[in-house]
């Protein structure tokens, strides 16, 4: 996926930001990881952090093997598009359990500040220095 290296300008007021939710099977959503629970988390991070959270992508009984769930996709379209400059996740797993993809996924659009990475768990944000060092660190 082709992706404009300029860096997505912040709109006035707070940080545009997509939350994405994920399930892969219904295991883990009786073990509190649930679609409900991981909104809720992120609906409570964001207005703590004072971040407008525009929506909530969700790809439900999808597997983290492979990039192409549709909500993912939407969310990382609309950084392309410029309508958000994050996106938040409860965990990075999440997003990927391949470290490949993982690192595809930010090169194409977290590298140099394009856009913020922020998970509430392992208390990544790309907008600054800690962050990003913490997520090289995990990357590792």
């Amino acid at each position: 996926m082709s992706r404009n290296k300029k860096k997505n300008e912040k709109t006035v007021g707070s940080t545009r930001v997509i939350g994405y939710v994920r399930v892969s099977t219904e295991q883990q959503a009786d073990k509190g990881s649930s679609l409900e629970a991981q909104e809720a988390h992120l609906r409570s991070f964001a207005a703590l952090r004072g971040l407008e959270l525009i929506r909530i992508e969700v790809d439900a009984g999808l597997s983290a093997g492979s990039l192409e769930r549709p909500g993912l996709q939407r969310a990382l379209a609309s950084l392309d598009a410029f309508e958000a400059q994050g996106i938040v996740v409860v965990k990075l797993d999440r997003l990927t359990r391949s470290v490949r993809d993982f690192c595809d996924l930010v090169d194409a659009h977290f590298k140099d500040g394009q856009n913020i990475l922020l998970s509430v768990h392992e208390n990544v944000d790309t907008s600054n220095a800690m962050g990003r060092m913490v997520l090289n660190i995990l990357m590792s």
